[in-house]
């Protein structure tokens, strides 16, 4: 079932997405939103009377998280060496404030304090309920669903810094979306689902998380041990090899197989986006 959260114009609404969807998750042109009563993280899947064809809506982020944003960073190892770092020993965390969460189709604002600004395309995981602890064969017990992320870096800040919260924490940093696949297994990741970017239509990166150094349900029961996962939290989960720098007026976008695509433009932050 795919999760969406959308506008017609008036309040933000979520709904279900219909209709058939291709390898990557793309939707058919006669595919419709059913509308939901309510936030199906809370009061479950209840749906009510309304429809819209899916090209009449606007498609927001699918949740913007209560609480946190958990990172991963170095979980592939082509990309942990095309950056010159060692693997991890264990899952290496870090925090993107919720303020960085924008949807499917809104810009990346290109901050005046970065001069290399990148795309990571990921897989990432949405949070169903409050949990601390979790054991890495019950993690599927407290996760709601999948979906597509850009964790958008500094990375001359990330360097200058050395730990990562000005580097990843800008407003519109992590762009998720276009919705919530709910139904899929995380051995679907174990045997892998390709992770794409494509920058400017061009391909950019071309991964698969089954080279992911720590699966999903590790990833959870890592994170879960040291902090509570509330619903709606998300965890991404790292980025494969092909990371670059964008442009402003560049497109990214990214796919995750089975789940569907994420696009969005890079934009010049306007002084009225500033007060």
């Amino acid at each position: 079932m795919r999760i969406c959260r959308f506008s017609t114009g008036e309040e933000p609404r979520f709904g279900v997405v219909t209709g058939e969807v291709d390898d990557y998750g793309q939707p058919a042109e006669d595919s419709v939103v059913v509308a939901l009563a309510g936030d199906p993280l809370y009061v479950g899947i209840k749906v009510v009377e309304e429809e819209h064809r899916l090209g009449d809506v606007r498609l927001l982020a699918p949740i913007i998280p209560r609480s946190k944003v958990v990172g991963i960073g170095r979980n592939y190892a082509a990309h942990a060496a095309e950056l010159g770092h060692d693997l991890p020993a264990e899952p290496l965390m870090f925090l993107k404030p919720n303020t960085t969460v924008v949807g499917p189709g809104d810009p990346i604002f290109y901050p005046p304090q970065t001069s290399d600004l990148h795309y990571e395309g990921e897989l990432a995981v949405v949070i169903g309920r409050i949990c601390r602890d979790v054991p890495a064969e019950q993690a599927t017990d407290v996760i709601f669903g999948y979906t597509v992320a850009n964790d958008v870096t500094a990375r001359d800040l990330q360097r200058s810094d050395v730990q990562f919260t000005r580097a990843k924490g800008f407003d519109s940093f992590c762009p998720i979306g276009p919705w919530i696949e709910t139904d899929l297994d995380p051995q679907a990741f174990i045997d892998g689902r390709q992770v794409q970017t494509h920058l400017n239509g061009d391909l950019v990166q071309d991964g698969s998380t089954a080279d992911m150094i720590f699966d999903v349900p590790t990833l959870v029961a890592h994170v879960s041990s040291v902090m509570t996962l509330l619903p709606g939290d998300v965890i991404l989960t790292g980025t494969p090899e092909g990371v670059g720098p964008m442009e402003v007026g560049d497109e990214v976008e990214i796919s995750v197989a089975g789940i569907g695509a994420l696009t969005n433009p890079v934009a010049r932050r306007s002084s009225d986006q500033r007060s």
